[in-house]
């Protein structure tokens, strides 16, 4: 009984505070709808209410986060006293009453919601942007850039990351706020200019229902959280602790370096497709220089003065692809077939990613499909893999014990119907039930395709369980095991690059892969849209190269590339074969000459080229003086690359397929070379660290939404 009666006291002084907070709301136009009367009934009414706590960890740590948290927010010299003193007096309050009060029971669900609302709005009208810093750029922005889709999350300080993801704990302890925290966030993302308003509201509205649920799953910190999305100065990611996979008992056989194949050695040719983003509002004529995180779109409009307008087979731009270029990619690779096999993986849709709908994700699945396997005929056998943006929102990939309208099945049941011309059924099985597959390509020869999603972070879904989702590596161990038990060597296909995952993902594969060196022969990734690779050394030395992450350069032109596709040469179907990469050539669409526009008749109409060409831009071992495409070849090259700068910058020109605007130096340099060296996301941050950039370029590697 005491209990009760203090816990009502308690709260009583809460809504005391929540009365006084909607005051100073309203005199500072924070929040309009919380009146003073609003606020006081709801305390009055619903003080003594109790309700339970799906964790009784996301109140204890209130008591660690708010208080170390808001005060910072009211610096010296601040233009509104009044706020300050609320903050200062409710963080007092606030650490009172989660150290005596046991159970979320005490805490009234309005009085919260109310507190909640204000503070959380409070922040955003006292946060601006941060100014960006004179030091360059580390990583070409063309790449990794979040500008690039409108968002800008630098806009967001520490202390008002954290004190948003704390009062968002709060608010979530209960489904009925749901509302209340979907349209704070909506006006949140306006006040930080974190994107354009329209784009603000209807992310908002896609994304509110699975990132709420994870969120309320999950057991996230607010310095977590802001780890994640300001940077390793505002947390540690406590939540995606170490996990290993197990591996087998059976010993690692001894090594042989690959040598050459035998001169005349048959070779199988491999198609590589990747991120193809066909947009099906892509316009010609329209503004190439919009202020959406997307252009050359019908609600882009027409150019304003000494703005560009998109180009009628693509465009240099924030711009994703017409279906006439999609269909002239796949008309030009079955005239330059034959293809003993294609690899594909993923990145169907475009990048408007607020304003996506499942229909319209399937019907892009469907017609994306049926179009490669008319062009290739049934003769070619396609193995696909899944991209981040199959699913909306993008990178929502919860996993399998997800059930209902949450889940994923409404996108594997309909890949497993559009790929069963090319998979087996056991594969679609798998594929059905979380999105990988093994399937055997050849005698000696076997496939494995990854749901990379499974390692994003920027899967939210991840905050619940990201300890080996799907328990999909331990599956690859056992295929592995099975493929070195039988003989054969496998090549595994994905779409986002094991460098770029989360970082315990990340160390388990980059595990795996040293302990099965001499079965794994090709890994191929896509994602990042450039023409790039990621380097695996063994786990002992960190010198001897056990393998290279063939990463391939996108279909689509966003953000300012030419359109392109790779074709591999693989060690072929004979006896003894090492089954490796000995070559690979990229070709490309060049918008330059193909949107130039030539005079019709009289003068009075210029249209583009009706018969655009594409070409080889390089052949790797051509381009670069190696005789095989093997690990040890690759890492001769990043060596190379130090000793002579002319060589690194023709790789960085044929990176990002014959366009770039400026060379590669200093910084630039430097940070590619560690991505480029970095097949584990922890190699990836502590040279990042090492070469002085604070944590800056690790952070942008992995919030690339290609």
């Amino acid at each position: 009984m005491k209990h009760r009666t203090r816990s009502k006291h308690l709260s009583g002084e809460l809504c005391k505070l929540c009365l006084e907070a909607g005051r100073t709301g309203v005199r500072y136009h924070v929040i309009s709808q919380l009146t003073p009367r609003l606020v006081y009934s709801a305390c009055i009414k619903l003080a003594a209410e109790g309700t339970k706590s799906r964790t009784w960890g996301k109140i204890t740590r209130l008591r660690k986060q708010l208080p170390t948290t808001l005060p910072h927010i009211c610096s010296p010299g601040e233009e509104q006293p009044t706020l300050c003193e609320v903050f200062n007096r409710r963080n007092t309050l606030w650490t009172i009453a989660c150290r005596k009060m046991r159970i979320s029971a005490e805490l009234s669900k309005l009085a919260f919601i109310s507190c909640a609302a204000f503070v959380l709005l409070s922040v955003f009208v006292t946060t601006h942007p941060v100014e960006n810093a004179e030091k360059p750029n580390p990583l070409p922005i063309e790449m990794f850039s979040l500008s690039g889709l409108g968002f800008n999350w630098k806009n967001l300080t520490c202390p008002a990351c954290k004190a948003f993801f704390t009062i968002l704990d709060i608010a979530l302890l209960t489904d009925e706020n749901e509302e209340r925290v979907a349209r704070a966030v909506g006006e949140a993302c306006i006040r930080l200019h974190l994107a354009d308003a329209e784009v603000c509201r209807q992310i908002t509205e896609l994304f509110r229902n699975d990132f709420i649920r994870a969120l309320q799953y999950s057991l996230l910190w607010p310095s977590e959280a802001c780890a994640l999305l300001v940077g390793p100065s505002c947390g540690k990611f406590d939540l995606y602790a170490p996990w290993n996979v197990t591996l087998p008992k059976v010993p690692k056989p001894p090594v042989t370096p690959p040598s050459p194949p035998p001169p005349g050695s048959p070779q199988s040719r491999v198609l590589f497709l990747t991120d193809i983003h066909w947009d099906q509002e892509y316009s010609a004529g329209s503004s190439a220089d919009c202020k959406e995180p997307l252009c050359c779109r019908n609600e882009s409009n027409a150019p304003v003065w000494h703005h560009r307008e998109a180009g009628y087979w693509g465009t240099y731009s924030k711009c994703d692809l017409p279906l006439r270029t999609v269909k002239n990619l796949l008309e030009d690779v079955a005239r330059t077939g034959p293809w003993d096999w294609v690899y594909w993986t993923g990145d169907i849709p475009a990048h408007n990613v607020w304003s996506q709908t499942r229909k319209q994700q399937l019907s892009e699945l469907s017609i994306i499909s049926r179009l490669i396997h008319k062009n290739l005929g049934p003769n070619v056998t396609v193995y696909p893999a899944i991209g981040n943006h199959e699913s909306t929102p993008v990178n929502s990939f919860p996993p399998p014990f997800v059930h209902g309208n949450r889940s994923l099945a409404w996108l594997y049941n309909a890949m497993a119907e559009e790929w069963a011309p090319w998979l087996p059924e056991q594969a679609l099985k798998t594929l059905r039930y979380a999105g990988f597959y093994s399937v055997l390509v050849q005698p000696g020869l076997r496939l494995v395709s990854l749901n990379m999603n499974f390692c994003a972070r920027e899967n939210f879904w991840l905050m619940v369980n990201s300890s080996d989702p799907a328990n999909q590596l331990q599956w690859l161990v056992h295929i592995l095991q099975a493929s070195e038990d039988l003989g054969e060597k496998v090549h595994i296909i994905g779409h986002i690059p094991p460098g770029l995952c989360l970082s315990s993902w990340s160390w388990n594969y980059y595990h795996i892969l040293n302990r099965y060196e001499s079965t794994i022969t090709g890994q191929f990734f896509g994602h990042t849209h450039v023409d790039e690779f990621q380097m695996f050394y063994d786990e002992e030395t960190m010198t001897r190269p056990v393998g290279v992450a063939f990463i391939a350069p996108s279909a689509t032109t966003y953000i300012n590339l030419n359109p392109g596709y790779r074709v591999y040469f693989v060690d072929g179907n004979y006896k003894g074969s090492s089954r490796l990469v000995v070559d690979h050539e990229t070709y490309i669409l060049n918008l330059t000459e193909v949107n130039h526009k030539r005079p019709g008749y009289g003068g009075a109409v210029s249209i583009p080229d009706p018969s655009p060409k594409w070409s080889r831009l390089y052949r790797a071992t051509e381009a670069y003086g190696l005789s095989t495409l093997f690990p040890s070849d690759w890492e001769g090259l990043l060596r190379g690359f130090v000793d002579d700068d002319r060589v690194f910058q023709r790789f960085w020109y044929l990176m990002h397929k014959g366009h770039v605007s400026a060379p590669c130096k200093d910084t630039c340099k430097t940070s590619l070379l560690c991505f480029l060296r970095s097949g584990k996301y922890d190699e990836l941050q502590q040279c990042d660290l090492l070469n002085g950039f604070g944590g800056d370029m690790a952070l942008a590697a992995r919030k690339t939404l290609c």
